[in-house]
Formats: structure tokens, C-alpha cells, sequence
């Protein structure tokens, strides 16, 4: 049972169940008030309400009441779902969105709406994603860059948005790392430092954050790697001075 210990619709009015359309659904237990009721203003109880009645659904998809309507487009047939694309509320265009062929909701790539625009990207694919590459919000290019195909994120590596520019280090192909080793993010540039190959991290060795050189004496080329023993940080110098020793020991140990 929810806690809320009213029923009152929308429009803030007392819900009376014996002037409603629904009476009889009501007494054959299909519907209860302040549990499962269309004409309650909570969400949970008109969401309900559809789940145990979905066959009415069609008949509410152009209620005044937007929570209906986003409810209702869960269950309606889908044939009259393509109106509510245009609705004012952003909740009932997703709704409707979700269930439509993708050729119908491509246009909702361009909604004022940010939240629909970022719900529409997780539906999307390659071909379809790649004009959301430019969106002006960061969230909405943050989804595009963790879909797309890995191979179309090339056009994502100067994105202004660090966050989005982590994930592209993240997933682009090894062939592109390189491109992206002097990003002004320290930790864009520390996601390329994992990902580089040892004999790839040399470029990066005077790294002005120390997590980045610290990440490249790990698993520099041991070769390369004496400069780093005498680094301005502390840890990186011990992590190279600790591969120099163990190198030099194994020589010893194992004379060429």
C-alpha cells in the first residue's frame, strides 16, 4: 500500500469512486482507491492502475494529466503512440519514443530537451549516433562516446568536455592513443598512459603529472627508464629505481 494517506486527482480535487467511469472495475477488484487509480496525481498509483488494467490504455494517451499520458504510452497500442513525438512534456515523448520504430524517433535526436535527447542516444546505433557527436550537451556526447563503434571515435578526441574525452581514451583504437597523448586533462592523458604500449610510453616520461610518469615508470621499457630515478616525485622515483635494482639483480643473476 503507499503511505500517502490522500486520494485526490491532479488537479487537487477529493477522488470520489462513486461518480467514476471505472465503478465496475472497482467492485471486481481491478482497481483500488489510493493503491490503483487512473485518476489519482501519484505516479505510482496510475502506473499501477495500468499494469493491472493495460486495455485501457488507449483510451488515455490524450489525457490533460501528463503523468497519464506517459503512463498510458506504455501500454497503448504503439499505432497511436506517434502523436505523443509533439507532446509538451518530455516524459510522454520518451515514453513514446521507446517503443516506436527508430525511423519515427530519429527526429527527437534534436529535442529541447536534454534528458530526451540523452535517452535517445542509448537507443541509437553508429550511423544514427554520429550527428549526436556535436550535441551541445555534455551528458548527451558522453552516451554517444560509451555506444558508438569504438573505430568512429576519432571525431570525439578534441570533444571540450574532459569527462567525454576520458571515455574516448578509454575505447578508441590503439592506433588513435597517440593523438591524444598531450591532451590538456591530466586524466585524459593518464587513461592513454594505461592503455599505451611499454615501448609507447617514452613520450610521455616528462608528463607534468606525476600519476602519469608514475604510471609510465611501471611499465616503461626498463632501457628507458633512469631518468625517471631521479624524478621531482618521490613514488615515481622509487617505482623506477626499484625496476632499475630488479633488472641490475637479474643480471647479476643471470650474466649474458
Amino acid at each position: 500500500m503507499d503511505d500517502i494517506d490522500e486520494a485526490r486527482d491532479w488537479l487537487g480535487n477529493e477522488i470520489d469512486c462513486a461518480g467514476c467511469t471505472h465503478q465496475a472495475l472497482a467492485d471486481a477488484g481491478g482497481c483500488r482507491l489510493k493503491h490503483a487509480c487512473v485518476h489519482d496525481r501519484y505516479a505510482r498509483r496510475i502506473d499501477r492502475f495500468f499494469n493491472w488494467n493495460p486495455e485501457l490504455a488507449n483510451s488515455y494517451v490524450a489525457h490533460p494529466h501528463f503523468e497519464v499520458r506517459a503512463i498510458a504510452a506504455k501500454h497503448a497500442s504503439i499505432f497511436l503512440l506517434p502523436p505523443l513525438l509533439d507532446d509538451p512534456e518530455e516524459t510522454v515523448r520518451w515514453n513514446a519514443a521507446r517503443r516506436l520504430p527508430k525511423r519515427l524517433v530519429l527526429r527527437l535526436r534534436n529535442d529541447v530537451h536534454r534528458e530526451v535527447r540523452i535517452r535517445i542516444a542509448s537507443l541509437l546505433d553508429d550511423s544514427e549516433l554520429m550527428p549526436m557527436m556535436a550535441d551541445p550537451d555534455y551528458y548527451v556526447r558522453l552516451v554517444v562516446a560509451r555506444r558508438v563503434t569504438p573505430s568512429l571515435l576519432a571525431r570525439m578526441i578534441d570533444d571540450e568536455e574532459a569527462e567525454v574525452r576520458r571515455v574516448v581514451a578509454r575505447r578508441i583504437p590503439h592506433d588513435g592513443l597517440l593523438r591524444m597523448a598531450g591532451d590538456r586533462d591530466d586524466g585524459v592523458r593518464l587513461e592513454i598512459a594505461q592503455r599505451l604500449t611499454p615501448d609507447q610510453l617514452s613520450r610521455l616520461r616528462y608528463d607534468p603529472d606525476w600519476r602519469v610518469r608514475y604510471e609510465v615508470a611501471s611499465r616503461i621499457t626498463v632501457g628507458e627508464i633512469a631518468e625517471l630515478a631521479f624524478d621531482s616525485d618521490g613514488f615515481v622515483q622509487d617505482m623506477a629505481r626499484s625496476r632499475a635494482t630488479g633488472r641490475q639483480e637479474r643480471l647479476g643473476e643471470f650474466p649474458a
